[in-house]
């Protein structure tokens, strides 16, 4: 029987900087809530505002596969493997942190703020190499599109975990249906824009919603819809 758990934009945690704002799906940093701590191998989900000019200064991470999609603007990325990068609306980027890596990330932009999910996943291979990539995400209009796998060779960029994500952008009303590729994964919908029904649940902007237990979900969507679909093990290896 199909399970699923709930989370509504307003139960999330906030933090405010001054000049970064964010909200937290699950556990982190200041805020923590023993019943929101994962789904699955999906660990941080965060909703970011930093403004402009500003930024996360150097530190370090490891055993991690992170993850941030622009929303609005321009985030500025450096790393201790050289790589320096500017990523932006209709982009992804993953950082397999692997044995150790330090970054910085801050937004390109002095005027505007950027706006971006920052997104963490537990690897299923520890101390693996540091590696980074960034791609174009190749809009397909009132469809989802995958952004993210666990293939090097398939559609997206790809992470060490047995996890699939999905992006989808309407501006049709429509029903589609999304098939698990695994029985032991589950599905967590972000709503990025607009409105969705999952299964019959109705869900708002910046809603989390999780299901697992179940073969396919069924996803409704209206006109201005913008959805994350993120299938990852409901248990970390």
């Amino acid at each position: 029987m199909t399970e699923s758990i709930l989370h509504k934009s307003n139960s999330r945690g906030t933090a405010d900087h001054g000049w970064l704002k964010s909200q937290h799906t699950f556990s982190f940093g200041g805020y923590y809530n023993p019943e929101r701590i994962n789904f699955g191998a999906l660990r941080v989900l965060n909703d970011d505002v930093v403004d402009g000019g500003m930024g996360f200064g150097e530190h370090p991470h490891d055993n991690m596969e992170i993850i941030s999609i622009p929303l609005e603007g321009k985030l500025k990325h450096n790393d201790s493997m050289g790589n320096v990068a500017t990523i932006q609306t209709g982009e992804i980027q993953v950082m397999s942190a692997g044995t150790g890596i330090y970054h910085s990330e801050h937004n390109a932009d002095k005027n505007k703020p950027v706006k971006f999910l920052q997104i963490w996943l537990f690897p299923n291979q520890r101390n693996v190499t540091p590696r980074y990539d960034q791609i174009t995400i190749n809009s397909e209009p009132n469809n989802f599109l995958q952004i993210l796998s666990p293939n090097q060779d398939d559609d997206g960029v790809w992470i060490y975990q047995n996890a699939w994500f999905n992006l989808g952008r309407f501006s049709d009303e429509k029903t589609i249906s999304y098939n698990l590729h695994a029985k032991e994964n589950g599905v967590y919908a972000f709503i990025i824009k607009g409105k969705a029904q999952i299964n019959g649940q109705d869900l708002e902007e910046r809603d989390g919603y999780g299901l697992w237990n179940t073969e396919e979900i069924e996803v409704k969507v209206y006109n201005g819809t913008e959805i994350l679909l993120m299938e990852v093990p409901m248990e970390i290896k």
